[in-house]
Order: structure tokens, then C-alpha cells, then sequence
């Protein structure tokens, strides 16, 4: 049977430049951590996308998280009951192993470049890599200057919010917490949070992933609400709750601010809450915070709102345009590279690492990319 898989963002391209939660990947890796080093091209997302399938293939469970900078590509795998994973240690990530020797390692695609026939291109890896560089940091400029934006609007909602009638929405998930109480708090220990993206701003626009982290959750509520009405403070509460209660949390951010929540998910009591769209219609209970509005004061706002939501939409399409600039700059960066690699050799040694993790995950037989 084969295994599940599940999809998220790891980092996020936003208005605080890119946003990195790779911690909460990594900490996958109870055995094995593969960083994965190389230049543009070499196949490290080619290699992980490999490996990721053949253990698909023998019944084993795949988070894969995908690059926000290059939705098409994979920042990392964690092969989950094998307590594995590999990942992407290059800029702008730049990780290392916390272990190394121990239960982490380097793979250097770089040691199959033909360092001689690359040197040739050197000004134009150069050029090529500051102006993927000015490309972004471009974009976060305008990320920036669109979440002020975004903070007016929010301001203007919360000044016409009724947040005290919003205890009525956190009572109800309280009760359906408290069924979840240890007996004696003398023993209770506390949940744990983990932080991803479900969605990010990309080359290809704004693409989110929520499905595929709820596919298997029977009870999903779909908070709805304009900005300013208090859905990152509601799920920020009903996540404390939940882990003082002892119940893990996994707590999925928004793109254009990092620190403000679309979902969370209680996996151990099937239930989740999100704001993605994918769940308006196809959800267990609709809970709509705009109920909470005074419509009469929002009145006062309406043009105001209007405006700045203009600017705002203007801001985000400016800022994705620059992201996808950025990675056709990418692809032309890689050009420098892909000829010049020893792709054969590669393979070799992605043949070799799927028969190590192959053994760390305690599967029997030898089947190759080959096979």
C-alpha cells in the first residue's frame, strides 16, 4: 500500500524578506539528516523528488515541503516513520548539519561539477546571482509596503469589531477541547507547536496547499472574516489551549505576514480551522467572525477600504512579478551549471544513498531508481 503524502511550504517569501521555519522539518530527522549542497541545477530537488517516491512506493508516509521561490522544486523531504530527512542547505537556507557524524551529514552534488569549464562563466554567475538577488529583495519591498497597506484596512475593521461577542466562538471550542483534559493536571504534560506556511506567494501567483495538510481531517471548521477581525487571535488562543491540555499543534502561517495564522490543526482530535478559501464551501461548521462587524460604522470606511484594497492587490501582483523574475533570472543561472555537471556520477551516489536510507528504515531488498 502506498504511503501519504502531505505538502507544505517550509519558508515564505514575505513582507519581512523570506521567513524561514526549516526548524520544524529538521527536528523530523530522529535518524538521519541529509543536507543537500550544490549550485543551481545539480539535481537536488531531482534527488529528493527520487528518494521521496520510491519510499512512497514502499508504504512509508512523505511530508514534502516545496520551495516558495520555485513552487515546482523540493527545500526538503521527511520520510516520517523512518525518522528521515534530507533538505536543501543552500541559500537561503544555508543549513548544516546539527549532528554532523552523529544522525546528520553533508551531500555535496558540487564535488561533480567541472570546476575548469565553469570558471569560464564566472562573470556571468555573478551578474546572474546579484540579480536574482535585486529581484528579490525588490519583491519584499513591495511586500512590505503592501502589508502597511494592509494595516490600514485592518485598523479600520477592528475599530468597527465587537471582539467581547467573539467569546461566544471560543467557548464553543473550548468545550470541545475540554473533552480532551488529562485526569490529573499533576501528570498533564504540555503539546507541542509546530510552524510551517500552507501557502506562499510564488513565480506562479499565490498557491496554497491546505487540502493537502487537512486530506485526512474529518472536522474542519472555515473561520471566515475580512482582515482586522481577529482570526489569528482566535486560533492563537484556541492553540494554547490546546497544548496546556497536552495536545500537539501544528500552526500554518500566511504569506504576506509571517506571524499572523490561516490553520491550525489538532491532528489527535481530527479537527482543524482554517481561513483557505478550498474550505469555504467543503467544510464541517462555517464560523463567520464578520457577524461581529458593526455595519454602520464600517459605512464610514467603505471608500477608504475600497481604495486601499486596490493599492493593496496592486502591491502583491508588483511583488509576485518580481519573484517570478527572479527565478526566470534562476533559470538562466542554471545554465551555468547544468552543462557542466557530471549528472551520471550524481546518479551513482543517489543510487548509494537510497540503499542508506533503504537500511535506516530497516526495509529489506535492494531496489534502485533503476529497478
Amino acid at each position: 500500500m502506498q504511503g501519504r503524502i502531505k505538502k507544505v511550504f517550509p519558508g515564505g517569501n514575505t513582507s519581512e524578506g523570506f521567513f524561514s521555519y526549516y526548524k520544524y522539518l529538521l527536528e523530523k530527522g530522529s535518524k538521519r539528516v541529509f543536507v543537500i549542497k550544490g549550485g543551481p541545477g545539480v539535481g537536488k530537488s531531482t534527488l529528493m523528488k527520487k528518494i521521496g517516491q520510491k519510499m512512497l512506493e514502499l508504504g512509508y508516509d512523505l511530508e514534502v515541503h516545496y520551495c516558495s521561490s520555485d513552487n515546482k522544486s523540493l527545500d526538503g523531504i521527511a520520510i516520517l516513520d523512518a525518522g528521515i530527512v534530507m533538505v536543501d542547505g543552500t541559500n537561503p537556507h544555508l543549513i548544516d548539519p546539527k549532528y554532523p557524524g552523529g544522525i546528520g551529514e553533508i551531500i555535496n552534488l558540487g564535488e561533480y561539477w567541472d570546476v575548469e569549464a565553469m570558471q569560464a562563466n564566472t562573470d556571468k554567475i555573478i551578474a546572474s546571482t546579484h540579480e536574482v538577488s535585486r529581484l528579490f529583495a525588490r519583491g519584499y519591498r513591495f511586500l512590505s509596503a503592501a502589508r502597511a497597506i494592509a494595516d490600514n484596512i485592518c485598523a479600520m475593521h477592528q475599530q468597527s469589531m465587537d471582539f467581547s461577542s467573539m467569546n461566544k466562538v471560543l467557548g464553543l471550542f473550548d468545550k470541545v477541547l475540554l473533552k480532551h483534559t488529562y485526569p490529573s493536571e499533576e501528570y498533564a504534560s504540555v503539546g507541542r507547536e509546530r510552524h510551517l506556511f500552507s501557502c506562499a506567494y510564488t513565480p506562479e501567483g499565490f498557491i496554497d496547499l491546505t487540502d493537502s495538510i487537512l486530506q485526512n481531517t474529518r472536522k474542519v471548521y472555515y473561520l471566515d472574516g475580512v482582515m482586522g477581525t481577529g482570526k489569528t487571535t482566535l486560533m492563537r488562543k484556541i492553540a494554547s489551549r490546546a497544548t496546556e491540555k497536552g495536545l500537539d499543534v501544528e500552526i500554518y502561517h500566511t504569506p504576506l505576514i509571517p506571524g499572523k495564522i490561516g490553520t491550525i490543526l489538532i491532528e489527535e482530535i481530527d479537527m482543524a480551522i482554517t481561513t483557505s478559501e478550498k474550505y469555504r464551501r467543503n467544510n464541517y461548521e462555517p464560523i463567520n467572525l464578520n457577524e461581529f462587524l458593526d455595519k454602520s460604522l464600517m459605512a464610514n470606511f467603505k471608500k477608504d477600504i475600497q481604495d486601499d484594497q486596490q493599492i493593496l492587490d496592486n502591491l502583491l501582483a508588483k511583488g509576485i512579478d518580481c519573484i517570478y523574475k527572479a527565478k526566470k533570472e534562476h533559470d538562466v543561472l542554471e545554465q551555468y551549471y547544468v552543462p557542466n555537471m557530471n549528472f551520471a556520477a550524481a546518479g551513482e551516489k543517489s543510487e548509494d544513498v537510497l540503499k542508506r536510507i533503504l537500511r535506516l528504515a530497516q526495509v529489506k531488498g535492494s531496489r534502485t531508481f533503476s529497478n
